[in-house]
């Protein structure tokens, strides 16, 4: 069952306006809806016209919204690493734990696991109080690596924890043949295994998130009417089919704002296409949000989610 809505798409399409009105639309249906930010930059608050943050708001009847506090995330990230890390080595205190983590909180990757950890809180502590979650995302970059996250490092946990496995059963084989070995103290069967027991917890949640992203998420790609905008949706496309999440949708935001020739590229054009034009007056209230007119493009998510039960 698709209960959850992403809205991907270059920077300054319209991601956050689009999101914003579905999740108003949605919402002034009867439905109960939470709409997140992932960007670092927010502007979700202001398409909304209220103070956001981490926390979830009530914007209006049937509809909440928060804005994922980025900086937050990777520090709990981090933390989280930092007291497996002790836990799991606390034998070893050669270890300078705090220049590693003070170093690692600038590394490629962290950004995108905290992301990525914010949208699994979403998903299994908030979203069961609603009936959809809708998310405003970052540009395309950011996007599609916490969307790869959880396939390619299931691919690593995996491997990981074959090694581990072995590495057990080579202690196991010691203490047969050496019972008085210092061997014997430590950790033999992956049942009791600390290291094991965590790397299966980090592939099931990986799993679980893959499931989200690839089974149970209705995916809109928004462009507009302009051959950069076409190239990043078709990259957009290209990567998630390697990944096997399938697009849903694609939005044609600000239509009428040029006058340049433009052209679907024949690779999006079998996708279900919902035109929105361009507001020379500007958008300054939720109920213009509204007037943008995303009926249509609920009517197909809510078709979509009825075939998928």
């Amino acid at each position: 069952m698709r209960n959850t809505i992403f809205f991907l798409g270059k920077g300054g399409v319209g991601k956050t306006t689009l999101s914003s009105a579905f999740a108003l639309t949605l919402a002034r249906s009867g439905k109960r809806v939470l709409i997140v930010s992932l960007d670092p930059a927010h502007n979700l608050g202001d398409a909304l016209r209220c103070s956001l943050n981490g926390k979830p708001i009530t914007v209006e009847a049937n509809l909440d919204a928060l804005e994922v506090d980025l900086p937050e995330w990777v520090d709990k990230y981090l933390k989280e690493s930092r007291e497996q890390l002790k836990a799991n080595y606390s034998y070893d205190m050669a270890l300078n734990l705090d220049s590693f983590f003070g170093i690692l909180k600038y590394s490629p990757g962290t950004e995108e696991y905290a992301v990525l950890w914010a949208i699994e809180d979403v998903h299994c502590r908030l979203a069961p109080l609603y009936d959809y979650v809708v998310f405003d995302t970052p540009p395309t970059a950011l996007s599609l690596r916490f969307l790869s996250l959880p396939a390619i490092s299931g691919l690593w946990v995996a491997e990981l924890s074959k090694l581990r496995e072995r590495i057990l059963t080579r202690r196991q084989t010691i203490v047969k043949l050496n019972p008085s070995s210092p061997v014997a103290e430590s950790c033999v069967d992956k049942k009791d295994d600390k290291v094991y027991g965590k790397l299966h917890s980090i592939r099931e949640r990986l799993a679980m998130l893959n499931t989200l992203f690839s089974k149970h998420s209705f995916i809109s790609v928004i462009i507009n009417p302009d051959e950069l905008s076409i190239f990043e949706a078709l990259r957009i496309k290209d990567e998630l089919t390697r990944l096997n999440i399938p697009l849903s949708a694609i939005c044609l935001n600000k239509q009428g704002v040029s006058d340049a020739e433009w052209h679907i590229d024949p690779k999006l054009s079998h996708l279900p296409r919902f035109t929105y034009n361009f507001s020379r007056d500007g958008i300054k209230t939720r109920d213009d949000l509204v007037a943008i007119g995303l009926e249509p493009l609920m009517a197909q998510f809510l078709h979509d989610k009825e075939l998928k039960r």
